[in-house]
């Protein structure tokens, strides 16, 4: 299991260090916030863009989830004290946000997005994966939220079922629900768009 764990960078050493660095913010220290921030960010934003589909608002959701960390740091428990590790409470919170967002932004015109040109010398398959893409990410966005955010954890972010279902706040086995009812609403999905 530790072995899987540093497999995608959550490391017991860095859940140490993360719970360190956190009662150090609770404290208002803020180098230990900017290195705490400077070590999940990109994670942070790739989370929220996988289920906001849109960077620049992923970005924003990233900042405010890290003000929230500064603001509620007092409030966190660390694992040792019956609380949460600080990955699965920043990215609890991350999900909240995106998905309030998300929210907010439900009937935003997809087709107003503009679409980057293809330079490189097999455009032709470039065009096929990114309308691929562009499919999956399009089913994907009409999964309901409980569902999307399983997905999202389990097959974007490499997260175990039991971190995934920390992270969302429900048991392993509600989790493997959600992944089976996602799958199979993918699957009919994009089956339906093949001519």
């Amino acid at each position: 299991m530790q072995e899987q764990a540093q497999t995608i960078g959550h490391s017991t050493d860095e859940a140490k260090d993360d719970a360190e660095l956190m009662r150090r913010i609770a404290k208002g220290d803020q180098r230990a916030f900017r290195q705490l921030m400077q070590r999940h960010l990109a994670r942070t934003v790739r989370l929220a863009t996988r289920i906001l589909g849109s960077t620049g608002a992923a970005e924003d959701v990233a900042q405010e989830a890290f003000i929230r960390v500064w603001k509620h740091a007092k409030n966190w428990e660390s694992p040792d004290k019956a609380g949460a590790k600080f990955t699965t409470w920043l990215y609890r919170i991350v999900l909240n946000l995106s998905i309030d967002e998300k929210r907010k932004n439900r009937f935003a015109d997809i087709e107003k997005i503009p679409e980057l040109e293809d330079e490189t010398p097999n455009a032709e398959t470039g065009i096929a994966r990114r309308e691929q893409s562009k499919r999956v990410q399009l089913a994907l966005a009409e999964l309901p939220e409980r569902q999307r955010s399983a997905f999202v954890l389990c097959f974007y972010e490499d997260y175990s079922n039991k971190e995934a279902a920390e992270a969302l706040g429900i048991s392993v086995k509600a989790l493997e629900s959600l992944l089976v009812r996602s799958r199979r609403t993918l699957r009919d999905s994009l089956a339906a768009e093949k001519p």
